[in-house]
């Protein structure tokens, strides 16, 4: 039995959330394990788990791939598979199954916005370590992930771009005109002052920190923001080559 009861029963409410029933064989020590950011402590922390889970993910996407696009080449697979265990992708399905309220984080580590997607995603294979090395086979994966992971690969093979609209848009800039865009990279002064914001304000406000327009010599091609400067130019991007890519 988990030492902290109340730990104990938060974990349990998770594991619920992914769609496993209270009574699944989980190492409950492992899983909190895997729900302490390094900011807890350098030691007893997610790292290890991560490491495996990592694996996990992608095992799993290799699978999943093979089992549903078997006509499509290797290269074809690496190239979805590649986007699937991003750092992005990951920590949506952590937003997406709720598991930020269960991990515990230091505030020095909250406070840093942009840091927020990776350590989502390293949580997220930090847990799927522990379900896995709890039976060491997929049998807690696969019931909750499989569906998820399916829709993400759907949306992927539906996107030409895959996801990364800088290298598309540039792409389309050197066939048609040999030349390079050109990306302008400000921060957003409507969020300048955080301290004075509410929780879902901050939010707002992290999420739209840098704003970015991308230029062809003096043409205007779209606009972006995010929480990062890479993150605003694959915004603003994304805008350009979505208005540009069938001329």
């Amino acid at each position: 039995m988990f030492e902290d009861p109340r730990r104990q029963k938060q974990l349990q409410i998770l594991i619920q959330k992914l769609g496993l029933p209270p009574t699944a064989p989980v190492d409950w020590q492992l899983l909190d394990l895997a729900l302490t950011h390094p900011s807890i402590s350098s030691t007893h922390n997610y790292e290890q788990l991560e490491f495996v889970g990592d694996s996990v993910v992608r095992l799993l996407s290799a699978e999943l791939l093979l089992e549903n696009y078997a006509h499509e080449s290797v290269g074809e697979f690496a190239a979805i598979r590649s986007i699937l265990v991003s750092d992005r992708v990951l920590a949506q399905l952590a937003e997406s199954y709720g598991i930020e309220p269960y991990l515990l984080i230091g505030t020095n580590a909250t406070g840093n916005p942009i840091g927020r997607q990776s350590w989502l995603a390293d949580a997220f294979e930090a847990v799927l370590g522990a379900l896995y090395l709890s039976t060491h086979n997929m049998d807690l994966i696969r019931p909750w992930l499989d569906s998820a992971l399916k829709t993400q690969a759907a949306v992927v093979r539906n996107d030409p771009a895959r996801f990364n609209y800088k290298d598309a848009l540039q792409e389309w800039t050197q066939r048609k005109f040999k030349i390079l865009p050109e990306y302008r990279v400000t921060e957003n002064k409507r969020f300048s002052s955080l301290a004075a914001m509410g929780t879902e304000d901050r939010k707002l406000a992290q999420a739209h920190r840098f704003l970015a327009e991308v230029w062809l010599k003096e043409r205007f091609l779209g606009k972006g923001s995010g929480r990062s400067k890479k993150a605003s130019e694959q915004a603003a991007a994304k805008e350009a080559w979505l208005a540009v890519r069938d001329l």
